[in-house]
């Protein structure tokens, strides 16, 4: 493989990276009230019973 096409190929696999970096950087938690989280935890613990009820 030509020089050029690493370059290329490092300069893309670099970007990919950066960009997650930076996604990882900017995300912020989502205030949830309790009966927000409270739904949350009731719905999870449905979808876990589906689940395995279907395995």
């Amino acid at each position: 493989m030509p020089w050029y096409a690493w370059l290329i190929l490092l300069v893309a696999i670099g970007s990919m990276v950066g960009g997650l970096m930076m996604l990882k950087q900017s995300a912020q938690k989502v205030p949830l009230t309790e009966e927000q989280l409270k739904r949350v935890h009731e719905r999870n613990a449905e979808m876990d019973a589906k689940e395995a009820k279907d395995r």
